[in-house]
């Protein structure tokens, strides 16, 4: 409630302190300010019972609202309301290129590598909150899963919506993956455009070469960072389909085409990475997460909002209605 409420000069609070002391005096002094009058009998008077006496202290408590009132105003509370308005001055278009092959259900990394990938990527894409970002799937071919796109839920959800299938033909065409990337991003008017490239296995499918789609990045100035994905030696894999449709895992040798994730980052400017576990993804894509940096201009508005006016319109009624009460109903107890 009071997030968005200050005071100017807090420091004048300390003057509050003067209040009980005035009331104190008050108190002690208060019987010396009626005039006392001694006389032997009060039997020829007629006592006519009054609370005026009695209600004379509210004019000494109305000074002390009044000053109290003035204290507080001239502490000049206020309510401050700050807006902000970025202005993003150099855009990122981001696709991310994700092989889906069977090798990608391989258990180096918890709970498989899709899962692992999927769950890294998903806070990449949520920390650039001013990029589009694209993705695309390949195994032995390849396809848009989504268009470069500002909304962050759509990308999200079809992040999560990636697994392995059947209706993709089988193998990894890294190529094929990496031309689809540049097809994506080949008309963008972004100041930057990156792709960033994951795979855990060896080109061993698809029409279009490796280097022929290094070469169209290079021509559009894309820049490509590329991810080796798996442990080193042996990883428990998929070899086979069980009867029931599930896979049968066995312990398999993790082969990587590292020579030419290097070839294709080191052509376009890009950096390549080797993964193999959970936590040196999660440095990677931090890694990229630096490197690619978006330049955000932020521009802050303050609004104050004085609220003293009012507390002094008060202290003045109040200061009035002493002035009013002490010369009309007390003139004759002042």
């Amino acid at each position: 409630m009071f997030e968005n409420f200050e005071f100017v000069n807090p420091g004048l609070f300390w003057l509050l302190l003067a209040l009980p002391l005035a009331l104190l005096w008050y108190i002690f002094k208060r019987k010396k300010e009626t005039a006392e009058l001694k006389i032997s009998s009060l039997k020829g008077f007629k006592a006519t019972p009054s609370f005026l006496p009695k209600l004379k202290p509210l004019l000494f408590i109305l000074r002390l609202l009044t000053l109290a009132l003035l204290i507080v105003a001239m502490a000049r509370p206020r309510t401050v309301d700050v807006s902000t308005k970025t202005k993003t001055t150099k855009g990122i278009d981001i696709v991310m290129a994700i092989d889906v092959s069977a090798s990608m259900l391989a258990r180096d990394l918890q709970p498989n590598r899709l899962e692992a990938l999927k769950s890294v990527a998903a806070e990449f894409i949520k920390g650039r909150p001013n990029d589009r970002i694209g993705l695309v799937e390949y195994a032995g071919e390849s396809f848009t899963k989504t268009p470069i796109t500002s909304d962050k839920n759509i990308v999200l959800r079809s992040l999560n919506d990636i697994k392995y299938n059947t209706i993709i033909e089988g193998g990894t065409a890294i190529g094929m993956g990496l031309a689809t990337a540049v097809n994506r991003l080949k008309d963008s008017k972004a100041v930057s455009k990156i792709i960033i490239l994951l795979t855990d296995g060896v080109n061993n499918s698809g029409q279009i070469d490796p280097k022929i789609a290094s070469d169209l990045a290079v021509e559009f100035g894309i820049k490509t960072y590329t991810i080796g994905l798996g442990t080193n030696g042996m990883a428990l894999s998929p070899i086979a389909i069980k009867n029931n449709g599930t896979f049968q895992y066995g312990r398999v040798q993790v082969e990587i085409d590292e020579k030419l994730l290097r070839e294709i980052a080191d052509a376009t400017g890009g950096k390549y990475f080797r993964a193999t576990n959970n936590k040196k993804l999660e440095e990677i894509y931090k890694e990229i997460d630096k490197l690619e940096k978006t330049d955000v201009e932020e521009f802050k508005f303050t609004q104050y909002e004085e609220m003293f006016r009012p507390l002094v319109w008060l202290a003045g009624l109040l200061f009035l209605l002493e002035l009013l009460l002490r010369f009309t109903i007390f003139k004759s107890f002042v």
